[in-house]
Protein backbone atom coordinates (compact mmCIF):
# COMPACT_ATOMS: atom_id res chain seq x y z
CA UNK A 1 0.00 0.00 0.00
CA UNK A 2 1.16 3.11 -0.69
CA UNK A 3 2.07 5.39 2.43
CA UNK A 4 0.43 8.75 3.24
CA UNK A 5 3.43 10.81 1.75
CA UNK A 6 3.38 9.48 -1.86
CA UNK A 7 -0.36 10.03 -1.89
CA UNK A 8 0.04 13.15 -0.79
CA UNK A 9 2.56 14.46 -3.09
CA UNK A 10 0.98 12.87 -5.72
CA UNK A 11 -2.41 14.49 -4.95
CA UNK A 12 -0.09 17.80 -4.60
CA UNK A 13 1.29 17.73 -8.62
CA UNK A 14 -2.06 16.14 -9.55
CA UNK A 15 -3.91 19.91 -8.19
CA UNK A 16 -0.79 21.32 -9.75
CA UNK A 17 -1.87 20.13 -13.59
CA UNK A 18 -5.84 20.62 -12.89
CA UNK A 19 -4.64 24.23 -11.63
CA UNK A 20 -2.27 25.20 -15.15
CA UNK A 21 -4.43 23.42 -17.29
CA UNK A 22 -7.77 25.30 -15.93
CA UNK A 23 -5.25 29.02 -15.87
CA UNK A 24 -4.32 27.60 -19.16
CA UNK A 25 -7.84 27.05 -21.35
CA UNK A 26 -10.18 29.40 -18.70
CA UNK A 27 -7.68 32.07 -18.10
CA UNK A 28 -9.18 34.84 -19.35
CA UNK A 29 -12.22 34.46 -17.40
CA UNK A 30 -9.97 34.32 -14.43
CA UNK A 31 -8.97 38.29 -14.99
CA UNK A 32 -11.80 40.13 -15.62
CA UNK A 33 -11.77 43.24 -14.95
CA UNK A 34 -13.21 44.99 -12.28
CA UNK A 35 -13.60 44.88 -8.44
CA UNK A 36 -16.18 42.13 -8.21
CA UNK A 37 -14.65 39.98 -10.48
CA UNK A 38 -11.33 40.08 -8.11
CA UNK A 39 -13.01 39.75 -5.22
CA UNK A 40 -15.15 36.62 -6.87
CA UNK A 41 -11.78 34.79 -7.64
CA UNK A 42 -10.10 35.09 -3.83
CA UNK A 43 -13.29 34.48 -2.61
CA UNK A 44 -13.27 31.29 -4.48
CA UNK A 45 -9.87 30.49 -3.45
CA UNK A 46 -10.34 30.99 -0.17
CA UNK A 47 -13.49 28.67 0.25
CA UNK A 48 -11.93 25.62 -2.39
CA UNK A 49 -8.69 26.03 -0.46
CA UNK A 50 -10.48 25.92 3.08
CA UNK A 51 -12.46 22.64 1.80
CA UNK A 52 -9.66 21.06 0.22
CA UNK A 53 -7.54 21.25 4.46
CA UNK A 54 -10.51 20.72 6.05
CA UNK A 55 -10.63 17.26 4.05
CA UNK A 56 -7.23 16.40 3.27
CA UNK A 57 -7.44 13.90 5.61
CA UNK A 58 -10.16 12.38 4.67
CA UNK A 59 -8.84 12.04 1.13
CA UNK A 60 -6.19 10.60 1.50
CA UNK A 61 -7.10 8.17 4.19
CA UNK A 62 -5.03 9.56 6.87
CA UNK A 63 -5.49 9.95 10.74
CA UNK A 64 -6.81 13.93 11.53
CA UNK A 65 -3.46 14.15 13.52
CA UNK A 66 -1.52 14.10 9.95
CA UNK A 67 -3.42 16.48 8.46
CA UNK A 68 -1.01 19.59 8.41
CA UNK A 69 2.03 17.32 7.37
CA UNK A 70 -0.52 15.47 4.27
CA UNK A 71 -1.38 19.10 3.24
CA UNK A 72 2.06 20.34 3.62
CA UNK A 73 3.10 17.39 1.46
CA UNK A 74 0.23 18.17 -1.06
CA UNK A 75 1.17 22.14 -1.16
CA UNK A 76 4.85 22.02 -1.41
CA UNK A 77 4.98 20.58 -5.20
CA UNK A 78 1.88 23.14 -6.05
CA UNK A 79 3.52 26.12 -4.52
CA UNK A 80 6.93 25.05 -6.58
CA UNK A 81 5.76 24.50 -9.86
CA UNK A 82 3.15 27.62 -9.28
CA UNK A 83 6.07 29.46 -8.27
CA UNK A 84 7.90 28.67 -11.63
CA UNK A 85 5.10 29.31 -13.57
CA UNK A 86 4.28 32.60 -12.13
CA UNK A 87 7.76 33.45 -12.99
CA UNK A 88 7.44 32.77 -16.84
CA UNK A 89 4.07 33.55 -17.07
CA UNK A 90 3.55 34.98 -20.18
CA UNK A 91 5.79 31.62 -21.42
CA UNK A 92 2.66 29.25 -20.14
CA UNK A 93 0.01 31.66 -20.34
CA UNK A 94 0.65 33.59 -23.70
CA UNK A 95 -2.96 34.88 -24.01
CA UNK A 96 -2.72 36.55 -20.84
CA UNK A 97 -1.37 40.02 -19.85
CA UNK A 98 1.74 39.14 -18.23
CA UNK A 99 1.28 41.75 -15.65
CA UNK A 100 -1.36 39.21 -14.64
CA UNK A 101 1.56 37.39 -12.71
CA UNK A 102 1.59 39.28 -9.46
CA UNK A 103 -2.25 38.47 -9.48
CA UNK A 104 -1.62 34.23 -10.08
CA UNK A 105 0.80 34.06 -6.85
CA UNK A 106 -1.32 35.84 -4.84
CA UNK A 107 -4.08 33.77 -5.67
CA UNK A 108 -2.05 30.58 -5.19
CA UNK A 109 -0.36 31.70 -2.24
CA UNK A 110 -4.30 32.03 -0.66
CA UNK A 111 -5.53 28.64 -2.07
CA UNK A 112 -2.26 26.98 -0.47
CA UNK A 113 -2.34 29.01 2.75
CA UNK A 114 -6.42 28.70 3.25
CA UNK A 115 -5.85 24.83 2.78
CA UNK A 116 -2.98 24.77 5.13
CA UNK A 117 -5.24 26.61 7.85
CA UNK A 118 -7.89 24.09 6.86
CA UNK A 119 -6.28 20.81 7.59
CA UNK A 120 -4.19 22.62 10.97
CA UNK A 121 -8.18 23.05 12.16
CA UNK A 122 -9.12 19.03 12.15
CA UNK A 123 -5.44 18.70 13.58
CA UNK A 124 -6.22 20.75 16.50
CA UNK A 125 -9.20 19.18 16.65
CA UNK A 126 -8.46 15.74 16.91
Amino acid sequence: MMSIAFRSIGLGFGISAAIFALFHFAGPWFFLDGRRPFQLNFTAGATLGLMLGLLMHRILQAPRKAAVQAMALVAVPGMLIMAAVGSHFAVFFPRLDPALDKVFGSLMLWFYGFSLAGALWVARRA
